[in-house]
Order: C-alpha cells, then sequence, then structure tokens
C-alpha cells in the first residue's frame, strides 16, 4: 500500500500465537474502528441535541447563530441512515433547501465519490510505476553509488524517501528497501537502527511534512473545501526544516556507532560486524536503462504537474486570497487529478511495452491494492453524513465555539495539533481520519479567523507524528521485523527525535495562524 496513510493498520505480528497457545491482542483494522465509531456515533446521536447555524453565501456557519433546531427524524428514519451511510459516504446528495443528505436527492454532492475515484487512479499509477522496477532500480543505484560515503549515502537516501513521502505519501513501498539497505549499513560500519532510521524516518518526515500528499492533504484539503494548493508555502518550509533535523539526527547517531560500536541501541547479531570487512565485494546494481530513466522523469514530470495545477498562484503570489485567477491558472481539482493519474499510468505503460494484457492487469491489481483506503474514505464520509441528518454536527461545533472564541490564533493552530494525536492512534489511516475530522475542524478555524489550511497542516503533521512510532502500523512493526530491530529499542532511539520534531511543528502552525 502506497501513501503513508497506515491502511495497513495491523500491528505487525500482533495476532500470532505465542509460547503456551496464547493470542496476543490485534488492533483492529481502520475499516473495523470505522465501523465501530458508525455505530457509536449513530447511538450518540439519540441523546446529542440537534441545531444548526445560519450559513454564509459560501457555506460557511456563522459564529454566534447557533441555535437548538428539532431533526424530526422517526426511529425508521435513523436506521435508513445508518443503513446507507457507506452509501452516502460514497454518493450522497445534499438537498439545497433541507441540507439532508440521500443517495437520490437534489442538490449538491456530499459523498466522497471523486476522492474515491482518485484514490484508486493514484494507486494504479504508483503500481503501474513500480512494475516497471524502475524506481527500485534507481534507489538501488544511489546507494551503491555513494557505499563508500556513508553520511553523503544516509543523506541521499533519506532525502529520496523523504520527497517521495510528501508528494505521493511513500511509506508502506519502503518494505521492500530493508533488504538493500540494512546489509549495506552494516557493510559501511554501522548498525540496524541507522538502516531502520533511514527507512522510517526518511520517508516518515516526508508524510509528516505533507505539502501535496494526496492521501493526507488531499483528502483533508477535499474535506475542508479548500485548494490542495492553500497552504503549500507552509508546508514546503516545514519539510525542509524538519527533513534537514531528521537526516541530521540519523547522521549524528550513525557517525557515533561507527566510532563507539558499543553505544548501539540495537546492538549487533551474529556477522553484522564482519560485513563491514566485505565492503569492497558490492555487487554493483544493473545500470539504469533508457527506459527506467523515461519511467523516472514521467514520474517526476506528472507530479511536478500536478503541484502547478492545484496551486492558486494568484493567491500565493500576491497574498491576496481573493486575487482573480492568473490565465495559465488551471484550478484542478479531484476529478481531473484522477484523470491525470490514469493517463499516466497508461502513458508509463506504453513508455515499458507491457503490452495491453499485462498494462490491464497491472492497472486493476493496483486499483485493488487501493480498494482498503478507498473505502476508508467512504465510511468515515459516511459518519459525517449520519451527524448531518441528525444535526448533530453543529452541535459540536458549538461545544467547542466558546472555547476557541478569543484564543490566540497561533495557540488555536497548536490545540488542533495535539488534539488530534489520540484520533491518529485509533485511526491510523491517515484519509480515514481526515475525512472523519475535517468537517468539524475547518469551520472551527473560521471562529478562531485562521486560515483552513493552517487547520490542515496542524492535523496532518499530527497524524504523520504519530505514525512515525505507533505499534498500530505495518509500516512501523513491519519494517522493525525486518530489519531485526526490538519495538523498546526503537522507541528508546526516536523519542528524542520526536520530541524535538513536535516542538518544532508547533511552533510552524503557531508561526502560520499567527502570521494570516
Amino acid at each position: 500500500m502506497s501513501s503513508g496513510t497506515g491502511e495497513s493498520a495491523e500491528a505487525g505480528e500482533g495476532g500470532s500465537q505465542q509460547g503456551g497457545g496464547r493470542r496476543t491482542f490485534t488492533f483492529p483494522s481502520a475499516l473495523t474502528v470505522l465501523v465501530i465509531v458508525t455505530l457509536a456515533v449513530w447511538i450518540l446521536a439519540f441523546f446529542v441535541p440537534s441545531g444548526t447555524y445560519r450559513r454564509s453565501g459560501d457555506g460557511a456557519p456563522v459564529q454566534g447563530t447557533y441555535h437548538r433546531e428539532d431533526a424530526g427524524l422517526s426511529l425508521l428514519d435513523r436506521l435508513t441512515d445508518l443503513f446507507l451511510s457507506p452509501v452516502n459516504g460514497l454518493y450522497g446528495v445534499q438537498d439545497t433547501r433541507t441540507g439532508e443528505v440521500g443517495p437520490d436527492l437534489t442538490g449538491e454532492l456530499y459523498g466522497a465519490a471523486g476522492v474515491f475515484l482518485f484514490v484508486l487512479a493514484i494507486g494504479a499509477f504508483i503500481t503501474v510505476v513500480f512494475a516497471t522496477g524502475a524506481m527500485d532500480r534507481g534507489i538501488g543505484r544511489l546507494a551503491h553509488r555513494l557505499r563508500e560515503r556513508g553520511a553523503l549515502l544516509i543523506v541521499g537516501v533519506m532525502l529520496v524517501f523523504s520527497l517521495l513521502g510528501t508528494v505521493e505519501g511513500f511509506a508502506e513501498e519502503t518494505l521492500g528497501f530493508y533488504g538493500l539497505v540494512v546489509p549495506l549499513m552494516l557493510a559501511l560500519g554501522y548498525d540496524r537502527m541507522v538502516a531502520t532510521g533511514v527507512i522510517i524516518l526518511g520517508a516518515g518526515v516526508g508524510v509528516l511534512c505533507s505539502t501535496v500528499n494526496p492521501f493526507a492533504t488531499g483528502v483533508a484539503s477535499s474535506a475542508a473545501d479548500i485548494s490542495l494548493g492553500d497552504g503549500i508555502a507552509l508546508r514546503a518550509a516545514m519539510w525542509i526544516v524538519l527533513t534537514g533535523v531528521t537526516v541530521a539526527y540519523v547522521v549524528r547517531y550513525a557517525r557515533r556507532v561507527r566510532a563507539h560500536p558499543e553505544r548501539s541501541l540495537s546492538g549487533f547479531r551474529p556477522g553484522d560486524r564482519e560485513q563491514s570487512e566485505a565492503r569492497g565485494d558490492s555487487v554493483e546494481p544493473p545500470p539504469l536503462t533508457g527506459t527506467h530513466k523515461a519511467v523516472l522523469t514521467t514520474v517526476a514530470l506528472v507530479f511536478a504537474f500536478m503541484i502547478f495545477s492545484v496551486i492558486p498562484w494568484s493567491g500565493a503570489l500576491t497574498g491576496d486570497a481573493e486575487a482573480a485567477p492568473y490565465a495559465f491558472e488551471l484550478g484542478w481539482s479531484f476529478p481531473h487529478l484522477a484523470a491525470l493519474f490514469i493517463c499516466a499510468a497508461i502513458l508509463v505503460g506504453l513508455l515499458t511495452r507491457m503490452g495491453e494484457q499485462q498494462l490491464s492487469s497491472v492497472f486493476v491489481r493496483g486499483v485493488g491494492d487501493f480498494v482498503s483506503p478507498a473505502l476508508v474514505i467512504v465510511l468515515a464520509r459516511g459518519v459525517t453524513t449520519i451527524m448531518n441528518n441528525a444535526k448533530i454536527t453543529d452541535t459540536v461545533l458549538h461545544s467547542i465555539e466558546g472555547v476557541v472564541s478569543g484564543t490566540p490564533s497561533a495557540l488555536f493552530g497548536v490545540m488542533v495539533f495535539l488534539v488530534n494525536l489520540p484520533l491518529a492512534f485509533l485511526i491510523p489511516s491517515t484519509s480515514g481520519h481526515a475525512t472523519l475530522a475535517m468537517p468539524i475542524l475547518a469551520p472551527l478555524a473560521d471562529f478562531a479567523h485562521v486560515p483552513r489550511a493552517v487547520v490542515v497542516t496542524a492535523w496532518q503533521a499530527a497524524s504523520g507524528w504519530m505514525n512515525l512510532w505507533v505499534p498500530t502500523t505495518a509500516v512501523i512493526m513491519g519494517g522493525i521485523s525486518l530489519a531485526k530491530v526490538g519495538y523498546d529499542r526503537y522507541l528508546r532511539f526516536v523519542w528524542p527525535l520526536l520530541a524535538v520534531l513536535a516542538v518544532l511543528t508547533c511552533g510552524f502552525v503557531a508561526l502560520g495562524a499567527a502570521m494570516t
């Protein structure tokens, strides 16, 4: 699974049996968690008073206008809403007069059909790209070329992983690189923890600072009703600083272990230390072919074009969010981006001469691999339709309005980051977490007079920060298992960095909120 979304929420070997026949606890998958959340919200809707805000011309709630209003739902109506919640989450339509969401009403699309198709499209694209072998070959060549310069190798690989993380949520794909990176780091005189840090932290900090990651920034921006390009300058600055800090942290530890092996946090397994003696025997990977170069160039151009197509250039360059768009602005949204990645997947297949049957097979496999995160988005959106029809969403907003009112903008951004930490633990799927939380968090930004883009940035940072260490994601538990590093030792290694990243993140979101 691509994207750092934590969609594979199983905790590694959590379901395996232990010595006495006991079964260890397995954390529920994101789909199961959202089914439980759906039932819990449906039950709570019987007890939470219904009410609503008056809306402005653009549909945003007007602060101070909340009033009680009976939802007028019978038990049969509520059961119907529960039964149809996944359907409404996909293609439910919101009635322009009553605000009710249903599959056969007339009005605006409320469901997440656009995001659903976008996730499937980019899943097909990523799968086709990896099927060509170009990405693996490119990273393997980079690692071999820098094999005699350990610190530079660490920097190079982590920067590549971080860049992939920030633009497309590179996370689960990293599991395939342990077989390359672990022996390479051992051959250079480092330990297994260095390899673990290079892979997990390299990609993880990129996801934490997602700039245009469709599974985090994209889904959250859609749910917050803003452009994917809104707030990209703040997120880009975060990515540069936090990636630099993370890379420096791993390099510092690597140099310490190389000079003083006894200070290794992971220790050395039999044969680990001997691998450094075989450093010169490293087999050079095959060179990049012209086809591989064409694929890598295509990937870079597609993501660069995606960034160009979604940025509101007039607002970004003038600082005026209401500025008239320039003639060259595309203003693309999820339907356009879904079509872009479908076409890009076909183009990659043609460049590599896959053939019709192979391309079709890989394309369909990619769509199938990404059905799970797409369904998570649909289920999460279904929860919001239950809240909407029961008219309790505005009641939740009103309960927090008093806390937000008068709160300094900088403090509000930090609050959003902190509030989302426990939610990220319960729902490690970033796309599901975003779809569930943003309908409530985004209007709070309006009350605090903070741009919604700051809320998106604070939310995704909380999700990314948690997914650097929580034992509910395959990226963490599968990674340390492949590297043969104990989870307790990994926590000892990473907790100082986590503290630094948390402080820096709070500083960035506070600055972003205060400046706007």
